[in-house]
């Protein structure tokens, strides 16, 4: 173990769980909260919050997904099983276990929204409180596909393509193509520091970072929406709070509380003044409204 360079007061730790070794940092004590990263940060987009929800009694679990920053990269090809959310969720719900916390909150942005969603379908004993940062459903995100969407999320359908060619294309500069992408969905100045996208361009130079990525949109568009049509007569029963950017694509392409709520059985809805990366250019109005609604059993 190690101290966070970026999470004050946290340990870093790397756990062989479901068959892989699982990164997190961790801190606090209380009742449990799982913080869950998208693409293409790691568990340090949470520097802003984690410490905070310690300070207000939490214990604290930000983990790196499988195949993103310093946990394993898992060997992958089609029908991309290894990185489907099922997979991911697993790995998730074994740390938590494996630290001690058979029951627990998430908070999910981006992928790690994604992956919280499927947990808390397939683990509903597991998962407490759901929170889900700046996304609609997958499956719902793919049929009302439109040019608009397709141009603004281009990312959706180029990391899709058959392997090796994001993977080639992206590794000619991925500084380039991963400072595009964070830019493009960033609308607040100075959210993302230098050390902190130095730390994110560590592990996103990895090619075996790029390839995880794309195999991870690939199970989005293929093997997920298998499970999702499956189990589209399934409710989320964990009270869900959905949270999105009102100058990001998701906020003005969908009404993300409907959306939710055909999935879920309650669902409150909250826009934030800020782009996709909540927790890094809304935190103050995200951890309120995180601590607000953890504190609140009404809904439960």
């Amino acid at each position: 173990m190690s101290v966070s360079p970026f999470l004050d007061g946290f340990v870093l730790d790397r756990i062989k769980v479901n068959g892989v070794h699982i990164h997190h940092a961790r801190a606090g004590n209380g009742p449990s909260v799982l913080l869950l990263h998208g693409h293409p940060q790691t568990h340090v987009v949470w520097r802003k919050i984690a410490s905070d929800l310690v300070k207000a009694g939490y214990s604290v679990v930000a983990s790196d997904l499988r195949g993103y920053g310093d946990s394993d990269k898992v060997p992958s090809r089609a029908p991309h099983h290894a990185y489907s959310k099922r997979e991911m969720a697993k790995d998730q719900v074994a740390l938590m276990r494996a630290l001690g916390h058979e029951r627990f909150a998430v908070v999910g942005h981006d992928r790690g929204g994604r992956v919280a969603h499927r947990m808390a379908l397939d683990h509903p004993e597991a998962v407490d409180r759901l929170v889900l940062l700046d996304i609609a459903p997958t499956l719902t995100m793919y049929e009302r596909t439109n040019q608009e969407f397709a141009t603004r999320y281009f990312w959706w359908f180029f990391l899709i393509q058959p392997e090796d060619l994001p993977e080639r294309m992206i590794g000619q500069d991925p500084e380039y193509f991963l400072r595009r992408h964070i830019s493009g969905q960033v609308k607040t100045a100075g959210a993302v520091s230098e050390d902190v996208m130095a730390e994110y361009l560590r592990s996103y130079r990895d090619p075996a970072t790029i390839h995880a990525i794309c195999e991870d949109y690939r199970a989005s568009a293929s093997i997920d929406l298998d499970h999702d049509r499956a189990d589209q007569e399934q409710r989320i029963i964990a009270p869900l709070l959905a949270i999105w950017g009102d100058k990001g694509v998701v906020g003005q392409l969908y009404d993300v509380t409907a959306t939710w709520q055909d999935k879920a059985i309650s669902v409150q809805g909250l826009a934030l003044p800020c782009g996709h990366a909540i927790p890094e250019e809304a935190p103050d109005a995200l951890l309120q409204a995180v601590l607000g609604f953890l504190a609140d059993r009404s809904s439960a």
